[in-house]
């Protein structure tokens, strides 16, 4: 029965995106551009989904018994971890807020990377020219979306 619903899942999945293509694809480039770079990535998987479904060994993945890899963690220890999460994304909304999203996703990654994960200096500073330069070249240059200024950048005057 699993195998029924998941290829039904996929065949609906593969219909939807397939409207959401076609009803794009008469729609100007910079309004299209979105659905299209989403809807057809999405038929393409839900096609090998339906595709390894039906042309599957037919062999099931017992799931029942799969157990997290840390499912034995103490709460003890689990709070204090959980808590370190929500920080770091409540921090980066408030970043958000205060600087806007091109400073704020810089800023975000290369603390992370030097206070949790405690990678190097080197490590941190190239990995995040390189995200700071994807997000710039993607939502920046390539589909020119506007970013509001952070509050605190607007109070300062710089926006």
């Amino acid at each position: 029965m699993p195998k029924k619903a998941s290829l039904a899942l996929s065949l609906g999945i593969m219909a939807l995106s397939a409207w959401a293509a076609f009803s794009a694809y008469a729609w100007p480039l910079k309004a299209a551009l979105f659905p299209l770079v989403i809807s057809i990535p999405l038929f393409c998987l839900a096609a090998a989904e339906a595709a390894w479904l039906v042309l599957g060994s037919g062999e099931q993945v017992n799931t029942r018994d799969f157990q997290p890899p840390q499912a034995d963690v103490p709460p003890a220890l689990a709070r204090p971890r959980i808590a370190r999460a929500i920080g770091w994304i409540l921090g980066f909304f408030g970043a958000i807020v205060l600087l806007g999203f091109p400073l704020a996703v810089p800023a975000f990654v290369f603390l992370y990377l030097k206070l949790q994960a405690r990678e190097s200096w080197l490590y941190a500073a190239v990995f995040t020219a390189v995200v700071w330069g994807l997000f710039y070249g993607l939502f920046d240059r390539l589909l020119h979306l506007p970013f509001a200024a952070g509050w605190l950048l607007a109070w300062l005057g710089f926006a």
